[in-house]
């Protein structure tokens, strides 16, 4: 017999890992933006900082955009797995007893 598969262990839908990954993306390419911005303003070894960030975060975005949900799960139970049952129809017995009644 093939495992339940409780709400939890379902794996995340496509478009909720697009939109997390979306929007992991567009955190770091603002806080690139940022980054970008500090190198006009700070100065001496302190500008360092800001064009490591500008330079590397692009590349760490695109990793983590790439990167979809691990499944931990194995496969999930398919309503094409289950197998359909009818239902149990009464029987005519009690017919005799409806025909026999007065009218």
């Amino acid at each position: 017999m093939a495992k339940m598969q409780s709400i939890t262990s379902i794996p995340r839908s496509p478009q909720d890992d697009r939109h997390s990954r979306v929007i992991q993306y567009s955190i770091a390419m603002g806080i690139r933006m940022v980054c970008i911005v500090l190198c006009l303003f700070v100065r001496g070894w302190w500008l360092l900082l800001p064009a490591i960030g500008a330079v590397v975060l692009p590349y760490i975005a695109v990793v983590l955009a790439n990167a979809t949900a691990q499944r931990s799960s194995g496969s999930v139970l398919r309503p094409g797995a289950i197998v359909r049952v009818s239902p149990v129809l009464p029987t005519d017995a009690g017919a005799a007893d409806r025909d026999e009644s007065p009218r």
